[in-house]
């Protein structure tokens, strides 16, 4: 009889160290194996029984993760920020492994998804575009800071005109600080167009896709919020409802409360002090949850969001709680029109969703 075996790795760029556990929590074999794809595989081949594999998501995660996936029961991309027994006794390679394996064996591990073949090189594509629209704005940032380092106000986006550069870098008495601009303003005359051509690409390749165009109906998300929500979501059913999408995309409050439950006349009964509340879960997807809270933000000064918030705010609620509010409608409305293959319907934006 086979029996099944618990494996932890940890990835590093050139060398992958990995424990393997048996059934009964014993370390059966510890050993470094080259971090390539011929190598791992060979090793996992050499091993009989059930497998069960988890390594860190890290940015190898991805490529083990295809690599493994065909020769094990089960691999498991886990979370580190969750593996808080890695913080505790010596910190190596080799009882990282041990500590994997003995997490995975233990099924304390929550696995991160990383989606289906369909939407990949939409994922990739919205990566790129975020990566370019990061270095033009950093770009711009730091033509701006030379300028009011120098006290020269800069308002707006006139400093970035073409057609008035020469009069800016005019303000520059310096000639080294002068050239400094001039090669700044080189890098992001390169920038501009290649976040533009990203951006043709990724709707291009969202379009692809009938989720986009069932998205697209819904009030402010654009063809750049519709490609990134299909590339980051890929499908809708990981949720089973509206609060798990909620707390993914950092809009669910997170609440606090100790003794919870009391003893009256003998009989267990629930605490009624109030609930505290600690703010919004910071554990999230940051691309949804910007997402999201920005569409909230445009929606709610023109309709059909405005009237929603208007009627929020008469109730006693606050500005920016009303636009949470509406952030989370928008999240649960994107989640049921995905599901139900529907199109939006305004008349059902005061509907329990």
């Amino acid at each position: 009889m086979k029996f099944d075996k618990y494996i932890g790795c940890d990835l590093h760029q050139a060398t992958t160290v990995v424990a393997v556990l048996d059934a009964e929590g014993k370390v059966a074999m510890e050993t470094i194996v080259a971090t390539e794809a011929a190598a791992i595989i060979r090793f996992l081949k050499s091993l009989s029984g059930p497998l069960h594999i988890t390594f860190e998501e890290t940015t190898q995660a991805r490529w083990m993760y295809d690599v493994v996936r065909g020769y094990v029961s089960e691999a498991i991309v886990c979370d580190p920020r969750r593996n808080k027994l890695l913080g505790e006794g010596s910190k190596a390679d080799k009882p990282d492994a041990r500590k994997l394996a003995e997490l995975l064996r233990a099924g304390l591990l929550r696995p991160v998804y990383h989606g289906h073949e369909a939407t990949r090189q939409l994922k990739e594509l919205v990566r790129g575009y975020e990566t370019l629209s990061v270095d033009t704005q950093r770009m711009m940032v730091r033509i701006k800071s030379i300028y009011r380092a120098h006290g020269i106000r800069t308002f707006g986006s006139a400093v970035y005109q073409q057609k008035q550069r020469e009069q800016w870098l005019q303000l520059l008495s310096e000639p080294g600080t002068r050239q400094r601009v001039s090669w700044l303003y080189e890098e992001l005359d390169h920038l501009r167009p290649l976040r533009k051509q990203a951006k043709m690409a990724m709707v291009a390749e969202g379009r692809k896709h009938q989720a986009f165009r069932l998205l697209r109906t819904i009030p402010q998300l654009g063809p750049i919020r519709c490609a990134m929500l299909v590339a980051t979501v890929d499908t809708p059913y990981r949720f089973r409802t509206k609060r798990q999408l909620w707390a993914y995309s950092g809009l669910a409050i997170v609440t606090y409360m100790s003794s919870e439950y009391e003893i009256k006349a003998g009989r267990v009964v629930r605490n009624r002090k109030p609930v505290a509340t600690r703010g919004l879960n910071r554990n999230c997807n940051r691309r949804l949850k910007d997402l999201f809270i920005g569409a909230a933000v445009a929606g709610s000064r023109s309709e059909p969001y405005r009237s929603y918030v208007e009627g929020l705010q008469q109730k006693g609620i606050r500005a920016e709680m009303a636009r949470l509010t509406l952030a989370r409608k928008i999240a649960a409305v994107a989640l049921r029109v995905w599901k139900k293959g529907e199109t939006f319907d305004p008349k059902k934006l005061n509907s329990t969703t």
